[in-house]
């Protein structure tokens, strides 16, 4: 039986086996993907400071550091089920089954879909595909797309895909009768746009951002949208249908009121040779659901996350969670919950010698600085949410105490 085994190789994870690591514990980290590194491999953007930060880069780093301290990193394994042990956890992997005394469980965020017309066609894939295709393999999804969805996520890889040589058409809602909740709704995208104003180039764009109020804005948003980067934002008008023969030709859209009702008579089409669509991330927990984890849903962490604390505990013995599994952030901050969780699982076991409370202490301010520091923000509230999450836990705890 090893010390810990993480599910995981993205930042949170390899944070995390490297602080375990480095207090002398022995770590396996498994991941489905063929290379560590999650969603770090698909980043590249610039800093406000005018640093570029290569995610590929930085994931070799932590890569790099992880191996030089022992840990056994496995890539291209699926885990599938998981079990509690008396002393333990017992993972089962599509290679082999590991035993350990502590489990992390690092698995990220997913992709949440939003159907539309169309969507099964040749040349339309979610956002997160496109990045992937562009910053890791280096392959160019098309050379004209149109983006459905206008969020954090989209606005930011639509200029990652501009930095790839693609030509970005413009970024639309969806249609607000095909299940797209919120995401169709002027006010409510104009909530996530605002939060990124202070990226924009346009400085009229970054001062309007701090003063105006979501419905304010949508209310008044131009119907032919504004740009950032060149790229056309438009929050007036939906992408009602994706059309083609054989694969993508174009986008039907139409104008829409702030309500987001189609006006009559605004239809027409756009032609693009790929379509990406961009629906939001949503914790990917279902490993923290087999394990038998106690769930709350919380909206500004992006759906439903496993309870734990500050120290990354859940409410089972020997489980940790760190990353975007415990609400969707950036991945900085997803890096120093990994840091906190390997220290706690170095104190569990006894390897963190000499004051343990205070290195975890920091840690966790690290967390909580990075997090107020961070250039996006893709909910509001997130602080407060974590806040009152982390209540719930002990809320919990007490009353297992009591039964």
């Amino acid at each position: 039986m090893i010390d810990v085994v993480v599910v995981g190789a993205g930042p949170a994870g390899l944070s995390a086996a490297i602080a375990a690591a480095e207090h002398g514990l022995q770590v396996c980290v498994v991941d489905e993907f063929l290379k560590p590194g999650g969603r770090l491999l698909g980043q590249l953007h610039e800093e406000p400071d005018g640093k570029w930060v290569n995610g590929i880069e930085e994931a070799k780093k932590l890569y790099n550091q992880a191996v030089q301290l022992g840990v056994d990193i496995l890539c291209g394994i699926s885990v599938y089920d998981l079990k509690k042990l008396e002393n333990g956890w017992c993972v089962y992997t599509t290679d082999n089954i590991i035993e350990s005394k502590c489990l992390l469980l690092a698995t990220g965020a997913s992709e949440t879909p939003v159907p539309i017309p169309g969507w099964t066609l040749p040349g339309v894939m979610s956002i997160g595909a496109a990045q992937v295709m562009g910053n890791v393999h280096r392959v160019k999804p098309g050379e004209k797309g149109i983006i459905i969805g206008v969020n954090v996520l989209s606005v930011a890889i639509a200029r990652e895909l501009q930095l790839c040589g693609v030509h970005v058409e413009s970024i639309l809602l969806p249609n607000s009768g095909i299940l797209a909740g919120n995401a169709a709704q002027p006010e409510k995208m104009m909530e996530s746009l605002l939060r990124l104003s202070h990226l924009a180039p346009s400085p009229i764009i970054r001062f309007g951002g701090k003063w105006v109020s979501p419905k304010l804005g949508a209310r008044f948003f131009p119907k032919n949208g504004f740009k950032m980067w060149g790229i056309p934002i438009q929050l007036r008008k939906s992408a009602l249908e994706i059309y083609g023969e054989t694969q993508v030709e174009g986008v039907r859209i139409a104008e829409i009121s702030v309500n987001g009702e189609v006006v009559p008579g605004t239809e027409k089409t756009v032609s693009a040779d790929f379509v990406c669509i961009a629906g939001g991330l949503t914790p990917l927990s279902e490993l923290a659901a087999v394990a038998g984890c106690s769930f709350s849903y919380v909206p500004e962490l992006g759906g439903h996350v496993p309870l734990h604390n500050e120290f990354m505990q859940t409410n089972l013995n020997g489980l940790y969670v760190a990353g975007n599994i415990t609400g969707v952030e950036s991945a900085k901050v997803a890096r120093a919950q990994g840091t906190v969780a390997g220290l706690t699982i170095a104190s569990e076991l006894n390897a963190l010698a000499g004051r343990a409370d205070a290195k975890i202490k920091a840690a966790i301010a690290e967390v909580m600085e990075t997090r107020r520091k961070a250039l996006i923000q893709f909910q509001p509230g997130i602080e407060e949410a974590r806040t009152e999450l982390h209540h719930k836990f002990y809320e919990e705890r007490v009353k297992r105490v009591l039964v």
